[in-house]
């Protein structure tokens, strides 16, 4: 192996320092040899041989000039001394730099080894470093943080799959329990064996739906696909309908108020995030509650904001709601209807249009939850 073929951060800081050190010492070193060629010349002075007491203001002083050859030999060894001295300070200078770029790196060595430790099954390690409120304390500070958030990454992606699993397993088990229970039964008709086939059928809609969800989910979290002009009131507007009639059949009362929210985005991303926000409305709600959607321009974005009445959220609920198969009431529901990817799919599609997202849990029992997106397209 060739020496120095790994030129490390350390040995690069030393040698930086050298060159510095050699640098600065050679320009000190020229202009200090350039003022005293280019300054006065040696002097010296002899007092006059006897003098007499009124000669003394009288007669100059002599002045004799050293001879060149001897200034010139002061000058080669001042010069010659001075390299020395230069050449033997930098060799110093070399190995304190090395000692000093070895303690100030010492904490990223410690950095590196914590972190070569630490993989997808102990994300929960900490580096904690506990030195000086300096840039390699920052660096520290936030690859915690990143840490931090990979771990909350992983888990959840752990609790998706999870829940996923269980939400495709349950109705194939009972599919498949009621197949074998018509197949089994030798006295069972054409009319037994078509009762069984359509709830199987109906069954395997729901986990149609629930494959759309979570395509749709996936698809929002990737990022757009398209990127056109559109009316968040248009959006809202598409969806009133068939909410409106699931409305009517749970005596629940919609009220719409839809002014011009422009804005830029997917289309059919947009509309799904209406369509989640509304039907979420009508169905967590109570009998003879209300649901009222209103769009137009809040704080200088276009918003679409929808608010329900219904049973009461604990504040500190709320947040928990836009998380996959979280419900109103347990993570199961009884009636199917429900697949507990609504508010996750509308955080989705927000976050994929840079969109302001922000819900609260209403005094009264209820949930407010409000989009602003960008600005006009």
């Amino acid at each position: 192996m060739k020496p120095f073929a790994r030129w490390t951060v350390r040995l690069r800081l030393t040698l930086l320092y050298g060159v510095l050190f050699l640098g600065a010492g050679a320009v000190l070193l020229a202009v200090t040899y350039v003022l005293v060629v280019h300054g006065p010349p040696f002097v010296k002075v002899e007092p006059p041989a006897a003098p007499r007491l009124r000669d003394v203001f009288e007669r100059p002083v002599p002045v004799v000039e050293p001879p060149v050859q001897r200034r010139a030999e002061y000058l080669w060894r001042f010069l010659v001394a001075s390299v020395l001295a230069l050449v033997l300070m930098t060799f110093a200078a070399v190995g304190l730099g090395w000692v000093v770029a070895g303690r100030v790196l010492r904490p990223l060595r410690t950095i590196t080894a914590t972190v070569r430790e630490i993989s997808a099954r102990d994300l929960h390690q900490r580096l904690g470093s506990q030195g000086p409120d300096d840039e390699i304390r920052d660096l520290a500070d936030t690859f915690d943080g990143l840490l931090g958030r990979l771990e909350a990454a992983f888990e959840a992606q752990r609790a998706f799959v999870a829940n996923a699993s269980h939400e495709l397993r349950t109705p194939l088990t009972f599919e498949r329990s009621l197949l074998e229970i018509a197949l089994a039964d030798p006295d069972a008709g054409v009319r037994d064996l078509r009762a069984a086939c359509e709830r199987v059928l109906t069954s395997n809609q729901g986990q149609e739906r629930l494959i759309e969800a979570l395509l749709t989910l996936s698809r929002s979290q990737r990022g757009l696909d398209q990127h056109e002009d559109l009316d968040l009131a248009e959006a809202a507007q598409a969806t009133l309908g068939s909410a409106r009639a699931e409305a009517a059949a749970r005596g629940v009362r919609v009220e719409a108020a839809l002014a011009v929210a422009r804005t830029a985005g997917d289309p059919r991303l947009v509309e799904r995030l209406a369509a989640n926000l509304v039907h979420n409305a009508v169905r967590h709600n109570v009998a003879g509650g209300w649901a009222h959607v209103w769009t137009g321009i809040d704080a200088g974005r276009p918003t679409l904001r929808v608010r329900n009445s219904g049973p009461v959220i604990p504040a500190d609920q709320v947040d928990a709601l836009f998380q996959p198969f979280r419900r109103l009431a347990g993570d199961r529901t009884a009636d199917g209807h429900g697949l507990g990817l609504g508010l996750s799919i509308v955080a989705a599609v927000a976050a994929a249009h840079h969109a302001e997202l922000t819900a609260r849990a209403l005094p009264g029992g209820g949930l407010e939850v409000r989009a602003g997106f960008p600005g006009d397209a």
